[in-house]
């Protein structure tokens, strides 16, 4: 009995053809690696814009709350226990100042990417501005 080489009437992949396809690969890799990068900076904007508007929508709310208890305009304060800056484990407000500037709330605003570690590659968003609310 004769035994017979399935391997020798099969066509495979020349070392020239492997090399075309890594160098397609390579330069794809190239291309998107940095847009990747790009992608979480700009997810990591967002979140701390979405953050400074919820930040704002609070602030709207207290104010008013006030209102609606009667409380004059120019007096009504912002404290941030009567706010609630807490917007859960992905952010940390601090240095929460009302009372500086007549127009603005200012604070430092971080946020963490991965909420179960804060090692992990928080974003600084540095000092932010929230306008107080006007009443005329």
């Amino acid at each position: 009995m004769k035994k017979r080489n399935n391997f020798r009437n099969e066509d495979g992949f020349t070392l020239i053809e492997i090399i075309a396809v890594l160098v397609i690969m390579g330069i794809l890799a190239a291309v998107a690696v940095p847009k990747f990068f790009d992608l979480q900076t700009r997810a990591k904007e967002k979140a701390v814009y979405t953050a400074l508007s919820e930040i704002k929508v609070r602030v709207n709310q207290l104010f008013a709350k006030r209102l609606l208890d009667g409380v004059a305009p120019a007096a009504i304060t912002y404290p941030s226990d009567s706010v609630d800056i807490d917007l859960g484990d992905d952010f940390e407000i601090t240095n929460w100042d009302f009372a500086t500037d007549p127009d603005n709330i200012t604070f430092d605003l971080t946020y963490f990417p991965d909420p179960n570690d804060h090692t992990k590659n928080p974003y600084d968003a540095g000092q932010q501005t929230v306008p107080k609310p006007k009443h005329d």
